[in-house]
């Protein structure tokens, strides 16, 4: 990419030396970004969906306007299916308490992975011990690749949902959803996939690959926190009780009983982050002019340059091996706790991750205390792998290793 891409986040006017491979967390901001947060309050502010003035009008129209870009960027197949969360977190907790936990029962099962993050793994396991339900997990080996070979016995006809992360947030593995996807579908199992690493740079649709849930957060695509989707299959958005009540879900209300709104109000209680959702749109106007491919093959080659060196480094070991990698690195340096590598890193204006990284069983898997996480994005250059390497290498000096 060029420095000309560097220049629409304007965090590096403001820190010009910050190397930041910290993407996976959360990406920077666009100026655009920004700039449509700001228009609102400015010029726009008022509630939406609840007064026909001129002001409240167009700021309804600029909220929606967000759900058709996201309809459109997904190909769903109605704006029916999109329903605007704080993040990946609550769209999965919604799933979890609005369709599996009405119908889990004692001896039922919910399928998910070994490499989940906590947000995709706690709200089921929650549901499950509630209802005395089992939880269970498809394993994964040492190359941080999902073990599949048994995955028709964990499937049977008390498998109410399959849970499953698109991109490990920790190892970088690109799992095989289709797959998973036809497996599941074939026993009548809907799934839900986690796509909040791989929305960027994964052009995902919805209605090609069959997916039943989808929730992705849009502080992982140069859009503000506090926003997120939820895509659902219309059918079963309908079927679901919302899980939370207030204004704006409501179509008639007694003292008696409440008739609720329709999709996909039913499910956005109270005043929500009406700046936040239009920041979103402006920043996936960004992406669609920029290409998810060119993302995509942009961040690729850094992982692949990244790689290649850190395995040059004399005790650096690398977790996560899969041949199928999104641009995540997790790395130890033997002999070195993690928040050490990340301190000096830091001295050396590097911001990388360091920890569990929400993922603690894939620490226990691997019997370490936590790991070095890297990750890239669009403003991210062979400049800045560069000084990772220097850094790294300065790990090694500093501990004598």
């Amino acid at each position: 990419m060029t420095p000309a891409i560097k220049n629409k986040f304007p965090i590096f006017k403001y820190h010009p030396e910050l190397v930041y491979l910290d993407s996976a967390s959360t990406t920077h901001k666009l100026k655009t970004v920004i700039e449509a947060e700001m228009r609102f309050y400015e010029q726009q502010n008022a509630n939406v969906h609840r007064a026909i003035y001129p002001l409240a009008v167009a700021a309804t129209n600029a909220y929606d306007g967000t759900r058709e870009k996201v309809k459109a960027f997904i190909n769903a197949a109605s704006t029916k299916e999109i329903i605007f969360t704080s993040g990946t977190t609550e769209g999965i907790n919604l799933v979890a308490q609005s369709f599996v936990s009405h119908q889990l029962k004692e001896g039922d099962n919910v399928v998910i992975s070994a490499m989940e993050h906590h947000a995709n793994l706690i709200p089921w396991q929650q549901v499950c011990l509630l209802k005395k339900a089992e939880l269970r997990v498809i394993p994964m080996d040492k190359q941080g690749v999902l073990v599949l070979n048994d995955l028709n016995k964990l499937l049977d006809a008390r498998t109410k949902i399959v849970a499953i992360t698109h991109i490990s947030n920790t190892l970088g593995t690109i799992n095989p959803i289709e797959f998973i996807l036809k497996k599941a579908h074939k026993k009548q199992i809907p799934v839900l996939i986690d796509a909040a690493q791989s929305i960027l740079s994964h052009a995902l649709d919805v209605q090609k690959m069959d997916i039943d849930f989808m929730v992705f957060s849009a502080h992982k695509l140069f859009g503000p926190t506090g926003v997120g989707v939820l895509y659902g299959k219309e059918k079963y958005l309908t079927a679901m009780l919302p899980y939370k009540f207030g204004g704006d879900m409501i179509r008639d209300v007694t003292f008696d009983k409440t008739i609720f709104a329709p999709l996909p109000n039913k499910f956005e209680a109270g005043t929500p982050n009406i700046a936040g959702v239009i920041g979103l749109g402006a920043a996936l106007d960004f992406i669609n002019k920029t290409g998810q491919n060119k993302i995509k093959k942009h961040v690729k080659m850094l992982l692949e340059v990244a790689e290649a060196e850190l395995k040059r480094i004399e005790n650096v070991e690398i977790i996560g091996n899969a041949r199928e990698k999104s641009a995540i690195i997790s790395f130890i340096l033997r002999g070195v706790h993690p928040h050490d590598v990340a301190t000096i890193l830091a001295a050396h204006n590097v911001a990388i991750r360091s920890g569990q990284h929400c993922t603690q069983p894939i620490m226990d898997f691997y019997d370490i205390a936590g790991t070095n996480r890297v990750s890239f994005s669009i403003y991210n250059s062979v400049a800045d792998v560069d000084a990772l390497i220097h850094a790294v290498k300065e790990v090694n000096t500093v501990f004598s290793i």
